[in-house]
């Protein structure tokens, strides 16, 4: 059941609710410099669903939309009927404008909005104590500032040089993996990866590093990109060939059972589960340790330890 509005909350809602007063309101305390951008002739109030159900009995909201000389805007008028401040009432705050963007996006639009979001405050303590500027609830508002009001770092490695991935110690091969993913073959740049995996790195990374491209990479030519991670990897070509193997064998398997009955998924399933145990079951008779086994097959630890029983 659903808290009783209290009396300050109703009456907020309802003298907003009539536009002609939001837009006295707006013309009275809405920064000119915001509100030179701003048609207040266009005010609509929307209903507002996504504040927090835990914080409605405390906070009411009042959005209303508009249009501005960069697109459709929003003013989010928040309404603190608490009689103690809340110091992290901008945090609330920003939230709540970016889920009216999320709405905003929701309906099809293309473009954030821009979103004014305003505090109404009536409490107890005098004059409000905190700031209004968000930024400055960091311990370092400096820094957060140039976090949150620049672009934000980007590591896009489609389009770092192969050259400079190769300088960049223990993460290059996590980006050259991942950079040569997307690839139509990615025999066309396995090299720079194939000399990363044979220099002396951690050779649990390596095999998952493996794993990925073989698993979810595209090759015209697979045998070949095996046999250049083998070469690259001489101490794990035992797990290789078994990654490779049991890849195969599901692919086969699929391809008999979808050539039979197209569509059925339940019966391909248990197809793939069944080539899985039997991957584990000569892998455990191979003494390959369980962590490995596990990263290969997906099984659990207590499966494993079931099927080696």
């Amino acid at each position: 059941m659903g808290a009783t509005p209290a009396p300050h909350d109703a009456l907020f809602k309802k003298f907003l609710s009539h536009l002609h007063v939001a837009r006295q309101f707006l013309e009275i305390h809405l920064p000119q410099e915001i509100q030179q951008h701003c048609d207040l002739n266009t005010l609509q109030l929307i209903p507002t669903t996504f504040i927090e159900r835990d914080l409605s009995a405390f906070y009411s909201d009042v959005l209303l939309s508009m249009k501005t000389d960069c697109g459709a805007g929003y003013i989010y008028t928040l309404i603190e009927h608490q009689s103690t401040p809340d110091k992290h009432m901008t945090l609330r705050m920003m939230r709540y404008s970016i889920a009216a963007m999320q709405r905003h996006l929701d309906e099809g639009h293309r473009e954030l909005p821009i979103v004014v979001p305003m505090l109404f405050y009536q409490g107890r303590i005098s004059p409000y104590p905190y700031s209004m500027n968000w930024l400055e609830s960091f311990r370092n508002p400096k820094l957060a500032e140039q976090i949150f009001c620049r672009p934000f770092p980007l590591v896009d490695v489609t389009v770092i040089p192969d050259e400079e991935i190769m300088t960049h110690r223990d993460v290059a091969r996590l980006e050259m993996a991942h950079k040569i993913i997307r690839l139509r073959d990615m025999l066309e740049n396995i090299d720079p990866i194939a000399t990363l995996l044979a220099v002396d790195y951690n050779d649990d990374l390596s095999i998952d590093v493996i794993f990925y491209l073989l698993r979810h990479g595209d090759t015209d030519d697979r045998g070949k990109v095996v046999e250049i991670l083998r070469q690259a990897k001489p101490q794990l070509e035992e797990k290789i060939m078994t990654i490779e193997e049991q890849w195969r064998l599901e692919s086969r398997l699929e391809g008999r059972q979808e050539g039979r009955q197209e569509g059925r998924q339940e019966g391909r399933q248990e197809g793939r589960q069944e080539v899985t145990l039997e991957m584990a079951r000569r892998m455990l008779a191979e003494k390959v340790d369980f962590n490995t086994i596990i990263k290969v097959t997906g099984l659990s630890h207590g499966e494993l330890k079931q099927l080696n029983a």
